[in-house]
Parts: structure tokens; sequence; C-alpha cells
């Protein structure tokens, strides 16, 4: 379903020169050389849209460093007096719009702790009803699409147009390569419910490593994102906060520079024709797909019934273990991924015990 919100069209932004939109800038402002070096050095790339910095930070354990506070807005705002370059930062309570606001800062995001909190988004909303300013909300730490748009919402309530969101992956218990799991799908239907919504990917956040960047980066571009949130540094090493997802200017120069950017529609004939044969392949296997679904729910009911017939519980531990370690080996070798097949064959087999609780639950 649709979302209606009437949000002003990125191409219509001042800071926007053109697909990918890219804010770039230290992790957490640390000093005023640090700033205004990383500053220069981005400047000069002429690639950067906005120079960000971590002004205030939130940390999972006490006594992390949780940024220099007001102090680093000053120097932000030589940045922009010096560079000419927009700047922006994050925010998470009140006052911390009000000092950014205070300081001239043209671009505000909310981070994921804080997209989590209907209250700390209302105050927030609240703070910044009047005023003409670019704000982004981060995707929630959990996977919650309707919380990301409620928190967009509240934005809009409040006035804002200028509304965009950043993808920076979601918080999990089980360990993965990433440091946040990307969850492609969650950003991709908030485009479909809310289609003229900005949206940024933060491979910074999502990969946790340099190693990662490109990747993510290069996937969001192919996913018609319409930037990027990328962490530089002019000594990653060093960083005081999260130094191994950071890179130098010059990385970025590089990594920017192998980025492919496609275009999202073709008026090619020839191509669109090849593309509608095969989409029409795509909907005939969807439809076949959808009738092995009916015939195998049947079976479980089937089946259901005979448990029921015979007193045995719905939910059978070992046949489940069976099922899943048969197709996660057939599976690979037809080039599906392990992710795919355990989530696509764990909703399968929630939907059948959904089949079988009805037969058991059914009078006789």
């Amino acid at each position: 379903m649709e979302t209606k919100l009437h949000i002003e069209p990125i191409q219509n932004w001042s800071i926007y020169k053109g697909r990918p939109l890219l804010i770039s800038g230290p992790c957490s402002a640390e000093t005023e050389d640090q700033v205004m070096e990383t500053a220069r050095q981005l400047a000069a790339l002429n690639k950067v849209d906005v120079f960000r910095a971590g002004i205030w930070k939130p940390r999972t354990r006490p006594n992390a460093f949780e940024g220099v506070g007001s102090e680093g807005l000053k120097w932000l705002k030589q940045v922009k007096q010096e560079t000419g370059l927009p700047t922006g930062t994050e925010v998470a309570t009140q006052k911390h719009v009000y000092e950014a606001l205070k300081f001239g800062i043209d671009v505000l995001w909310i981070g994921a702790r804080t997209s989590a909190n209907p209250f700390a988004m209302q105050e927030i909303a609240d703070a910044l009803k009047g005023v003409e300013v670019m704000v982004f909300v981060k995707n929630p730490v959990n996977p919650d699409l309707d919380l990301w748009i409620g928190a967009i919402e509240r934005l809009y309530a409040a006035g804002i147009t200028h509304i965009g969101a950043i993808h920076r992956g979601f918080s999990a218990y089980e360990k993965t390569a990433y440091r946040n799991q990307p969850k492609w799908q969650i950003p991709i239907e908030l485009r479909l419910r809310i289609p003229e919504l900005p949206l940024l990917c933060d491979p910074s956040h999502i990969g946790g490593a340099r190693a990662f960047l490109f990747e993510i980066a290069q996937k969001s571009m192919d996913l018609n994102y319409d930037g990027l949130m990328l962490e530089s540094h002019i000594n990653p090493d060093c960083a005081w906060s999260d130094k191994s997802q950071q890179v130098t200017p010059q990385a970025l120069q590089e990594l920017l520079g192998k980025l492919i950017l496609r275009q999202p529609v073709s008026s090619n004939s020839k191509f669109l024709d090849i593309l509608g044969e095969l989409r029409g392949q795509i909907d005939m296997f969807d439809d076949q797909l959808i009738d092995l679904m009916e015939q195998r729910m049947h079976v479980a009911e089937t089946i259901g019934q005979y448990k029921k017939d015979n007193n045995i519980t719905i939910l059978q531990n070992q046949r489940w273990e069976e099922i899943i370690r048969k197709v996660s080996i057939k599976g690979q070798s037809k080039g599906l991924s392990e992710e795919f097949i355990d989530q696509m064959f764990k909703a399968i087999h929630q939907e059948s015990i959904n089949h079988q609780i009805k037969v058991m639950n059914a009078a006789n």
C-alpha cells in the first residue's frame, strides 16, 4: 500500500548535483585540525555534496567516546565558510536540533536508535516545526518498515517536505560478514510505499569494514538508490570511533571511480521487447509456484488430519531438520543462496503449520 506523502523530489533539493548524491566525512569530529583537513581533501575531489561529521555519538557501552559536543559545530561552520560544502550531522534530541540549526547546519539525519523511538521522533519533529531544513531518517535498528515510515510521517506532519531515508542495515543477534544485515527487501518496499522518497545507502554502517564498501555501494546503485553516505577520515586507523569502516579521501575517490551507474529506464525498443518476453516467462513461473504451493498445502492439511486422528503433535523437529538439510544442499547446487533457501522454507514451513493448526482445531 502506497503511503501518500507529498515529499519534495530530490532533483529539487539545493544540495543535489546529480546521482549519486554523496554525503561524506569522518564518523566523529575529533579535533579542529582533523575536521578541517578532511574537509579540504574531500572538497578537492569535487564529488562530495555534503560534508558530514558526528558531533554527538550514541555509544552502546558507557565510557566510550561520545563526541565532542557543540564545540564541533563551530568547526563545521568553518568548513562551510572555507570550502563552500554544505554540512550535516546526526541529531537525537531537541537540544541537538536547536544547536545544529544555530550553527547553520544544512542537513540533519536521525540515527537508527532514535528513529526506533516514537517519543524521541516526536520531540525532534516538534523542534523542527516551521524550519526549512533537509532531514534524512536512518532505518530503525530492528527490521520494522512501519516504524521507519512512522518516523518519516512524524517529520512530514511537522511541515518538513525535504525528507529522505538512509538505509544503514539492521542489527541481528547472529553473526554475519557484515556489521548490519542489509535486508534489501525492506528499503525496496519503503520505495514502493513512498515512491518519491529520496533514498541513500550507508555502506559504512552496513559493512562495518572497508573491504565491503564497494560491493554494498554498487548494489545500492544497481537498485537505483539516489545516493551514498560514506565515512571518510584523513587517518582512519587512528579514528576515535568506527575506524574499520572509514576510508581516506583518496580511497573514497578510487571507490567512486569504480562505481557503475546504470539507467533506470530505456527507450530501446529491442531491449523493451526482449525484457517484456522474459518478464512474461517470470509471470508464468510465478503462477506455477502458486499452484505448487496450493498443492503442497493440501498435502499438509491431509497430514494434519492424519496427526489429529492419531493424536500426534504438529511440530516434528526431526522431520523439519531433515527438510532443511536436504533443500539447502540441493538449493546451493542450483545456484541459490543458503540465506534464500532458509528464509523461503521457513516461510513455507510456517504456512504448513498454520494449515495443520486449522485442521487440528476444526470441529469433528
